[in-house]
């Protein structure tokens, strides 16, 4: 092992999303910041479910579940998400990483087999993840489908995403297509993922994980916010979460 830091990013890249460039470059004005040397490479949705995966995915020092729906595979991300989980390495995911984090915890969690979003399935039983019952704020007739837009966010008292902002109502851009279904918000706590950020209508935006290292997922994309001389809180904190647990990999196998 090196000193080389490894970051895997679960998704297809497009090289005509914003937010794809965004998170290449969001997490290295965090490696800046840290003074980290970090590689960053794409995992195509459809790679994530060959059987040379798992080991593909444990080389990685944290994975980041991008931007991006609908997938090449839908159960190729679902793959890589459990990995993260399953494994528990240092994890972020945003948007659509943020819903599959969801339909991951409802499927291989809780068991809710056909837990599911409006977009891969509009006629399911469970559908976790539908569309929000109104459009974006300020966005123009003519604009594309995944127009974003910045919205007041509240973040829970005491919460480790409170803790990394340093206060409790913040401002994100996010791309308001789908969200959680508040019928199956449950299935977050049920799976050990408390909802941790609520829109304005209450509405659910970020889940994180008390028992692991860390695991967060949120709607908004702070990759959008970020620049080189302000780095993104909340990458910042995933890469020196994984820097951590590089360090204690190679600590581990030094001793070994």
């Amino acid at each position: 092992m090196t000193d080389l830091l490894r970051i895997g990013i679960l998704g297809d890249f497009n090289p005509e999303f914003r937010s794809h460039h965004a998170t290449n470059d969001s997490i290295q004005h965090a490696a800046q910041k840290l003074q980290l040397k970090v590689e960053s490479d794409w995992l195509p949705t459809p790679s994530l479910l060959e059987p040379g995966a798992p080991a593909i995915l444990d080389s990685f020092d944290g994975l980041f579940a991008s931007a991006g729906s609908p997938y090449k595979s839908f159960d190729g991300m679902l793959k890589g998400i459990e990995f993260a989980r399953v494994h528990d390495r240092p994890f972020l995911g945003t948007c659509g990483g943020f819903q599959y984090t969801l339909i991951e915890c409802a499927r291989n969690v809780l068991g809710v087999r056909d837990a599911t979003t409006a977009e891969e399935d509009p006629n399911a039983k469970n559908i976790v993840i539908y569309p929000v019952a109104c459009a974006v704020p300020n966005r123009h007739p003519n604009a594309p489908k995944l127009s974003g837009t910045l919205a007041q966010i509240r973040l829970r008292p005491g919460s480790y995403l409170a803790a990394l902002y340093g206060k409790e109502m913040i401002e994100e851009e996010f791309f308001c297509n789908y969200e959680v279904n508040p019928e199956f918000e449950w299935m977050a706590m049920e799976a050990g993922f408390p909802v941790v950020a609520r829109g304005s209508k209450e509405e659910c935006r970020a889940i994180e994980s008390p028992a692991h290292l860390f695991f967060i997922a949120t709607l908004f994309q702070p990759q959008l916010s970020s620049s080189q001389d302000n780095p993104h809180p909340l990458i910042v904190a995933f890469l020196q979460h994984a820097a951590d647990f590089h360090r204690k990999r190679l600590d581990d196998s030094i001793l070994t």
